[in-house]
């Protein structure tokens, strides 16, 4: 798995457009003196509406962005315009649109913050991370949850994943930064091969230098993550807060208050502290593969 970063691959959708749309409205809103539900009422539609295209949780029309510039007293036509233009590049369809029919809809709003992150920080106690699998570790993996499913959609399936992975080979690539639980590189996901081919994968992994990964080691006894992994997102655009994303069986929760995101924090940098140092990383994938994997 090369990690030299490329042209190309996937950039920022428009899970994060909707998002810059929806605070530059709300700053508009609040600095016009106006209330949601006045500006529900504006464009039809109720206050809950405009909570969820504030939060840029909901697609946006054309007419209601138009409309509710109006009422905030925003008349300056370059002004209008560019705000407009956010509204249609915010509805355009991200390049993960065409894997719609085996990608749940929670799970897209992930995929365009994902793509949009400066740093991605993530805690896996079951897997190797998605961004960091093997062609054949994912099939093994999403063989898990669906293996009842034909051939062709396990492969669609696995060919997302390895696009959704293009990101770290862009010429400005995310930092990530993963910790891994030493459960997660033993349990034999697929089998001896697919798990030394996978070892292998992250050995080479840490040399890039926009990845650093850490392994929680048995022997570090209880540490500050035993709820289950979590993954936190910072953007480059300082109207963006960071987002905490926690992966369920059939759906997701992603936090943005400040105070989950201290908690998450802290158990992230105490996760960091009690693992072991990024430049073992490698000798302990190396022992742990000829160990349990040998040739």
């Amino acid at each position: 798995m090369t990690m030299v970063p490329t042209e190309g691959g996937p950039t920022s959708g428009p899970t994060v457009l909707r998002m810059l749309l929806g605070g530059q409205l709300r700053r508009l809103r609040e600095g016009a003196g106006v209330t949601r539900e006045s500006a529900g009422w504006e464009i039809r539609s109720s206050e809950s509406k405009i909570s969820r295209m504030e939060l840029g949780r909901v697609g946006f029309k054309e007419r209601d962005v138009a409309d509710l510039l109006t009422l905030y007293g925003v008349t300056a036509a370059d002004e209008r315009e560019a705000l407009l233009k956010l509204a249609r590049d915010a509805n355009s369809p991200g390049w993960w649109h065409r894997y719609g029919d085996v990608l749940p809809s929670w799970f897209q709003s992930y995929l365009g913050l994902e793509a949009a992150a400066a740093l991605i920080r993530t805690y896996e106690v079951q897997f190797v991370p998605g961004l960091l699998q093997t062609a054949d570790y994912a099939r093994a993996v999403i063989l898990l949850g669906h293996r009842g499913a034909p051939a062709e959609e396990i492969e669609r399936r696995v060919r997302l994943r390895m696009e959704r992975q293009e990101l770290l080979r862009r010429s400005n690539p995310p930092q990530l930064w993963a910790v891994l639980d030493e459960a997660a590189l033993r349990r034999p996901i697929g089998g001896p091969a697919v798990m030394r081919a996978q070892l292998d994968a992250l050995v080479e992994a840490t040399a890039a230098p926009h990845v650093q990964l850490q392994i929680v080691p048995f022997d570090a006894g209880g540490h500050a993550a035993a709820s289950g992994a979590f993954s936190i997102l910072r953007f480059g655009d300082q109207d963006l807060p960071d987002i905490v994303y926690i992966e369920q069986l059939t759906s997701a929760i992603y936090l943005d208050k400040r105070d989950d995101l201290d908690y998450y924090a802290l158990a992230m940098e105490r996760l960091c502290v009690e693992a072991a140092p990024p430049e073992r990383t490698a000798e302990l994938l190396t022992r742990i593969r000829d160990e349990l994997y040998p040739a």
